[in-house]
């Protein structure tokens, strides 16, 4: 149930694992288009994926929630929750289809929730079953897990599945099903595996705020935040993996989502949660850091020409939704600044950017005559770019890099180089060497 990202890489990834799966949206449109092997968002493999599991007979697509429900051992609730601007999650949207699903239902049906959804929701939707006499039903919670850009990837490889159960008898089915997609099943009570992905969330976005924090010093007295990185995941207690790299303030719903999902829970409570509500505010901070280094390069943005490379959310997918790319882009051209993009994947922008933001086709055209160049979002299509002739086309050397991509491509260049937590100077440091 629910077809966008999250339920399209779930279904061609099941059915490529073997099983028999039939997929329902409330988009009809969304679905006929499914139905031709065409998934809604680009996905490094996720096109051939879908056309092997229709082609086989093993992945198909039904309108009729009620004919989708027929014979289903296990129906998978994947719905792409809503987010707001202001990262607020709507749950309902989920709950209300899953509600209409739940009467029509086989005798015995186990629903498992993966849909980003407030601890406490499944139990709601178990509560409401036995109100309405299914108490044979059963509900089932395994957090999603996506990645965008390395979504089927992580689907069919994961490092471990958290999975919350409601009874043995659930743990049996699953298990066996389960076990054909993934070795390693992390078992615990339905709320637990809820607030587990609160908390990874929460985490990851604390880690980012910290880092970033820690980069603004570094940038003031002269240290090297990526130094300061590999100092930290070398620690023992902290390990590679960390969420510490400097760079731009995390964007999407996904970790602010939770974030705000924990504030709602704590505030149900009368508790009160100052280090998740500080990561929040940290965040929001940090995202002015582009504008505030092209300002103190450029002066005034007024009629200023600024090139950005790249505009999805992050590398491997061409979604634009909740893009800091976007974002960066909004605040230029509202500080006065005329903005050029390019973005291997987007050939196309949203109407409602139409006349701020100008799309090039190559990335070498989006840098004519600009006054400064931004690396929004990292594709590795550019590193392969001549970083000399794509400043040499440039009205001025300025390259802005949060998260320093393109830092050991610098050589003997002569440019301006700006990266957070990195001492902003010409060339590779502060003192112009």
């Amino acid at each position: 149930m629910g077809l966008w990202h999250l339920g399209t890489v779930t279904a061609a990834g099941t059915a490529a694992a073997g099983h028999r799966v039939l997929g329902w949206d409330p988009d009809l449109a969304n679905l006929q288009r499914l139905a031709q092997g065409e998934p809604p968002l680009f996905e490094p493999g996720l096109a051939e994926q879908l056309k092997k599991g229709i082609d086989c007979g093993l992945l198909s697509f039904e309108a009729d929630l009620g004919k989708a429900l027929d014979g289903a051992e296990i129906i998978w609730v994947t719905h792409d929750t809503p987010v707001d601007d202001q990262d607020r999650a709507d749950p309902e949207v989920v709950l209300r289809d899953v509600r209409a699903a739940i009467p029509l239902s086989g005798k015995g049906a186990l629903f498992l929730v993966s849909s980003q959804l407030p601890a406490g929701s499944v139990g709601g939707l178990a509560a409401f079953a036995k109100s309405i006499g299914r108490d044979d039903l059963e509900f089932a919670c395994s957090p999603e897990n996506l990645r965008l850009g390395q979504a089927l990837k992580v689907f069919s490889d994961p490092d471990r599945l958290v999975c919350g159960v409601p009874s043995e008898r659930a743990k049996g089915i699953l298990s066996g099903f389960l076990s054909t997609i993934v070795e390693r099943i992390e078992w615990m009570g339905v709320a637990s595996a809820e607030m587990t992905k609160h908390a990874i969330n929460a985490f990851l976005a604390t880690s980012v705020s910290f880092a970033n924090e820690i980069a603004s010093v570094c940038e003031r007295v002269g240290a090297d935040a990526k130094e300061v990185e590999r100092g930290l995941k070398t620690e023992r207690r902290i390990g590679p993996g960390a969420y510490l790299g400097p760079g731009q303030a995390f964007a999407g719903g996904t970790l602010a989502r939770d974030l705000a999902f924990l504030g709602e829970l704590g505030a149900e409570h009368g508790l009160t949660l100052p280090v998740l509500r500080a990561a929040k505010l940290s965040n929001d901070l940090h995202k002015g850091w582009v504008e505030d280094a092209l300002i103190e390069r450029l002066g005034s943005l007024e009629g200023r020409k600024v090139a950005l490379w790249g505009l999805a959310y992050k590398p491997g997918t061409d979604t634009l939704r909740r893009s800091s790319s976007l974002e960066i882009a909004g605040k230029l051209g509202r500080l006065g600044a005329r903005v050029t993009a390019h973005d291997p994947q987007v050939k196309k922008l949203p109407q409602e950017w139409q006349g701020i933001l100008s799309l090039c086709p190559t990335a070498l055209s989006a840098v004519e005559k600009a006054h400064a160049l931004v690396v929004a979002t990292p594709w590795p299509e550019y590193l392969e770019i001549p970083l000399g002739e794509a400043l040499g086309l440039m009205e001025r050397p300025l390259l802005v890099d949060p998260s320093g991509f393109l830092r050991e491509r610098l050589g003997s260049l002569p440019l301006e180089y700006l990266s957070i937590g990195y001492a902003r100077g010409l060339g590779k440091d502060a003192s112009g060497a």
